[in-house]
């Protein structure tokens, strides 16, 4: 990697003035005020429009929720014109954001508002319930509450005692006294909870430089003569915000380069991403494998213009080859897939229809990102070979949240971020991802951890051993399958599945159970969890 490549991000920060994310919202207010920024359903929010109620945010937390900077807010909500405006108000009042999917169960939801240290929520109405049912147990103090429609249908006050409606805050917030942004690239920006590459969820810490790195390094990706047009571009993102790629990419990037970024509330949603998509004159396209294969498979699918298509980019989870050339068949326009990771803010490699492509392997690394794959010594193995893939970036996470034991097992001395994933690495840069290190599994582009699973499982009196692994699944690319041994006759599959569905989130949720006597182990009594993985496969072909 040349020197002039090592100091870009640096260099772009320095000549853009930037010391918070919210940065790029100001200059994209500056840039064009009247453009659409964001719309979700029958919503639409121009820049300048964005500018002014994230404004008005950042103002109600600090001169009337008395939040202060370093406070973290967890935000609990579907897609929602909402989402951005609390991102970018809570990044300028110098508040660190939580993100939290609105489908957690009550424990799981505990277990992040606990650990992040959380003291405000915003949150969909109708999901108050879980808040409630687990705030003694959190720091939670202010509690903020939306709905889907508050934009076109605002609710300034509410019933519920202990609350303040969002629309309420905002009226408040602008009439308030201005508040400058809080500066501070080094500042902590986000808590982007994952299981890394193995155990219980941890809180990533993402920086204000980690952040605006990796939209920096995405925008000199898409700087190409015709590539890209902020005032004509539009974006389609089904994928939920409270995702990282999503958030980082359909958020942060989009706000980066200009776009008009159309969210959809549900990305299960097949009529209303095929909606959006004959609505609006999309020219990008961002999704995972199995959206991909669901909308092709949609009867409204053909009556789509694609005329304007210029690539979809897909990430989360391996894409299947036949379906990106089934795509570009129907469709006229690539698909290139992108590979990241929450503990890399998250992009690390991806590419355009403009990029060098090699079928079966993801682009190359962004700029300032430097690749290697190892062996199990941390030694480089040759070109092509499988190994550990590490990487060293300006967008690498500063560590696990109050976890420097966890920390320390992934970033070494140099930088270096070992990803648990096992890579190919060509003589150009290409990288493919070819197993994972760990027992991870990947639902629909969601970390699914067995032990998590197993633990559930473990709780229920019936259940005497148990082990979950990944099957193959050509909609979700891997869906969870738990074996299990039994101490009596109290329970069957149903029951089991019944005791799941309280603790788990539906994507987490096993698709396959199978009950047997006996589960197969080492001679000191390990479970032999690759025995049963392989087999599981293979009989999944």
């Amino acid at each position: 990697m040349s020197a002039s490549v090592q100091g870009y991000v640096a260099t772009e920060l320095a000549r853009g003035g930037y010391q918070n994310v919210h940065d790029l919202l100001v200059q994209a207010c500056a840039k064009h005020p009247q453009r659409a920024a964001f719309s979700c359903g029958d919503d639409q929010l121009t820049y300048a429009e964005l500018g002014s109620l994230a404004d008005a945010f950042a103002r109600y937390l600090r001169h009337h929720a008395g939040l202060q900077p370093g406070d973290r807010l967890a935000l609990q909500l579907p897609n929602s014109l909402q989402y951005p405006i609390a991102v970018f108000g809570a990044l300028k009042a110098g508040l660190v954001i939580v993100n939290t999917n609105p489908q957690y169960t009550a424990a799981e939801a505990r277990h992040q508002f606990r650990d992040s240290g959380a003291r405000a929520i915003l949150v969909l109405d109708r999901l108050l319930p879980l808040v409630r049912a687990v705030q003694a147990d959190t720091e939670l103090e202010h509690v903020m509450l939306t709905s889907v429609d508050d934009l076109q249908r605002p609710i300034h006050e509410g019933s519920e005692a202990g609350t303040q409606r969002f629309m309420q805050a905002l009226r408040l917030g602008a009439e308030s006294p201005p508040l400058e942004r809080e500066a501070g690239l080094d500042r902590l920006a986000l808590l982007q909870y994952t299981g890394g590459t193995t155990g219980v969820s941890k809180g990533a810490m993402l920086s204000h430089r980690n952040l605006l790195a990796n939209v920096l390094q995405t925008i000199e990706l898409f700087d190409k003569p015709g590539l890209l047009e902020p005032e004509k571009d539009v974006r389609i993102a089904p994928l939920p915000l409270y995702h990282i790629m999503a958030f980082a990419t359909n958020c942060l990037s989009s706000v980066g380069m200009g776009l008009h970024t159309v969210f959809i509330r549900d990305g299960r949603n097949l009529d209303e991403t095929i909606g959006a998509m004959q609505r609006y004159p999309f020219s990008l396209l961002s999704g995972i494998n199995t959206l991909f294969v669901g909308l092709m498979n949609h009867p409204e699918f053909r009556s789509i213009d694609f005329s304007n298509l210029k690539w979809a980019t897909s990430g989360g989870a391996p894409l299947n080859s036949e379906v990106g050339r089934r795509w570009q068949a129907l469709t006229g326009a690539p698909i290139r897939e992108g590979f990241g990771l929450t503990e890399a803010s998250p992009v690390v490699a991806t590419g355009t229809q403009l990029s060098p492509y090699r079928e079966g392997y993801i682009g190359q690394a962004l700029i300032e990102t430097e690749l290697r794959t190892v062996d199990d010594e941390g030694n480089d193995v040759a070109p092509e070979m499988p190994g550990e893939l590490w990487l060293r970036g300006p967008q690498v996470m500063r560590g696990y949240w109050q976890r420097p034991d966890e920390t320390a097992k992934v970033l070494t001395p140099e930088g270096w971020l070992k990803t648990g994933d096992i890579a190919l690495l060509d003589a150009a840069g290409f990288v493919k991802i070819v197993d994972r290190k760990k027992d991870m599994i990947l639902v629909s582009g969601f970390n699914v951890f067995p032990n998590e699973i197993e633990d559930v499982l473990m709780q229920h009196p019936s259940v005497r051993e148990c082990v979950a692994v990944g099957v193959p699944d050509a909609r979700k690319g891997e869906a969870v399958k738990v074996f299990v041994s039994l101490k009596d006759d109290a329970a069957d599959e149903q029951a089991l599945l019944e005791h799941c569905r309280q603790y788990l989130t539906g994507y987490k949720m096993p698709s396959y159970l199978e009950l047997r006597d006996e589960l197969p182990k080492t001679a000191v009594g390990k479970l032999l969890r690759r025995q049963l993985r392989d087999e599981a496969r293979g009989s999944a072909g």
